[in-house]
């Protein structure tokens, strides 16, 4: 009887294998927590500056800004300046025009 040795297949299989998850299983994951981890920043800012609306009234936006800044920090959220800015800006837009 001929012994068929399987050792090549299974290596160029397992080889093929780890190509497939490094350039499409990764990076999908890797967008999908990113898109969670936005969304989950949203919601933060968005309750953020309902607060500091609400406790700062009349104050300068500059202060609100800071609080708002100051609440993500306490939560461990980390964050990118500008990104948060921007959509500070954009919950500010929404409650004035509500």
């Amino acid at each position: 009887m001929n012994n068929i040795d399987y050792t090549e297949l299974l290596e160029a299989v397992i080889a093929l294998a780890s190509v497939l998850i490094t350039t499409f299983i990764i990076p999908l994951l890797k967008r999908k927590l990113s898109a969670e981890k936005l969304e989950e920043l949203k919601k933060w800012v968005g309750i953020a500056v309902t607060a500091a609306e609400q406790l700062y009234g009349s104050k300068t936006g500059q202060q609100k800004k800071e609080y708002v800044l100051s609440f993500l920090l306490d939560k461990g959220i980390v964050f990118d300046a500008a990104e948060v800015a921007t959509m500070i800006e954009a919950e500010v837009y929404k409650l004035t025009k509500a």
